[in-house]
């Protein structure tokens, strides 16, 4: 008999102290299921930076590409930052519904830097690189400044206890959409970054942003599949893609505008609730 005969002592003893080690395990270095969905969400920020270099950097800069594959490559990058955000968005529900564990902030922070800082960053960067009319420096100074805004949000997030159902300041996942979301409106270059950051300033402001939950979650999801409809349309050249993807764009943009002030209206109203008591205690 030998010792590498798995119905040797020697090794019945040695599965015996692998098992008894992964009960053993500590907690925090457990994965969850909640934690494999934020890794998908790395996953997804690194394709995307992936599919950004291959297939829209390298054949720009050797000038062996066209325009389609520019195209299908940048819709695949943006669709994968898109599926990211689903990952971001499940990975809460899943933690508050069934169990998260103790370094699960922790994969999470880092995640969102790869997928929604990294990721529409290095975008910019590129686009800096490849668009006609764009200046390559002044866009790796707007990429830092999206990149660092995103760092910052996170930061703060970690070390802030805000009331409960708001964001301060435009949550990243949406923040990087809304800046691939510039960059594909093919604006002038002057627009486009003082666009970008602005979207970038929204993400460390103190402008308030409502969490996706309950009936925003559904709304959120619904409009992330929308959106990788219409990008798979412009990829693939179908008829009014171009039309679709620019009403796309344009409506993240509106949506980033728009969404505080439902928080702005709730909080508003909480005021008045709380005066009307007040005032009802005191008479």
């Amino acid at each position: 008999m030998t010792a590498t005969d798995p119905d040797s002592p020697r090794t019945s003893s040695a599965w015996a102290l692998d098992d008894d080690a992964d009960d053993e395990m500590p907690l925090s270095m457990r994965l969850s299921i909640a934690d494999t969905l934020t890794l998908g969400n790395a996953t997804c920020g690194f394709m995307a930076v992936y599919f950004t270099t291959t297939g829209v950097l390298i054949p720009h800069l050797t000038g062996s590409g066209d325009g389609g594959m520019a195209r299908s490559s940048a819709a695949t990058a943006v669709m994968l930052i898109l599926l990211a955000s689903i990952f971001d968005l499940f990975d809460g529900i899943v933690a508050r519904k069934l169990r998260a564990s103790a370094m699960g902030a922790e994969l999470d922070n880092l995640s969102d830097l790869i997928s929604f800082g990294l990721a529409p960053a290095y975008f910019v960067l590129v686009w800096g690189m490849v668009a006609t009319d764009a200046n390559q420096h002044v866009s790796a100074l707007a990429a830092i400044v999206v990149l660092l805004a995103v760092v910052l949000r996170l930061a703060r997030f970690s070390c802030v206890t805000l009331r409960d159902g708001i964001f301060q300041g435009m949550p990243s996942p949406f923040g990087a959409l809304t800046v691939v979301s510039i960059v594909l409106l093919e604006l002038p270059f002057v627009p486009t970054l003082l666009a970008i950051i602005g979207t970038a300033w929204l993400m460390v402001s103190r402008v308030e942003y409502p969490k996706p939950r309950g009936l925003l979650a559904v709304a959120m999801l619904t409009w992330i599949l929308l959106s990788m409809g219409m990008l798979a349309a412009w990829a693939l050249g179908t008829p009014g893609g171009e039309l679709l993807l620019q009403t796309g764009c344009a409506l993240q943009l509106v949506l980033g505008a728009v969404i505080p002030l439902f928080a702005t209206a709730r909080r508003v109203n909480t005021f008045r609730v709380d005066r009307r008591a007040a005032r009802a205690a005191q008479g």
